[in-house]
């Protein structure tokens, strides 16, 4: 079990989530009011369903507690090729209602990078490395 094929986000507003992710440039074949979305990306896919259900997917009898109260200690990275297309991005963020969480910025490791949170607070890392490489598939490539 060597890869990941999908990437679930429970979200309160299917419709606004959708919205936001595709103002994003996430491409999906869904019509408006679908129960479920998947986006098609690059080597993975990500679906978004409503939390309520996928808390009751997980346990019917006995949903796991929603609390979003707090840092889950998982975040999702989109990794770009320029410190531009990490600005740019952020702005995209900006105009389609995500929050900035930390600003882009030189790292301590030579790269660039930023946070933002989409609609539902999760974290969001936006980067760009000097020296990243990336393959025939837009997947960065890691040694």
């Amino acid at each position: 079990m060597n890869r990941i094929n999908l990437v679930c986000l429970g979200v309160q507003n299917l419709q606004a989530s959708l919205a936001f992710y595709q103002q994003l440039g996430f491409q999906t074949t869904v019509q408006a009011n679908a129960p479920i979305v998947f986006f098609n990306n690059q080597g993975s896919k990500l679906e978004l369903f409503p939390i309520d259900q996928l808390a009751k997917d997980i346990n019917e009898i006995n949903p796991p507690t929603i609390n979003r109260s707090h840092f889950s200690g998982i975040t999702l990275a989109c990794n770009l090729k320029s410190q531009a297309e990490v600005d740019q991005m952020m702005t995209l963020v900006r105009k389609a209602g995500g929050h900035i969480a930390k600003e882009p910025q030189p790292t301590d490791w030579g790269g660039y990078s930023g946070y933002f949170q989409d609609l539902d607070g999760y974290y969001w890392e936006v980067a760009y490395g000097g020296d990243w490489q990336f393959d025939e598939q837009e997947m960065l490539i890691i040694d």
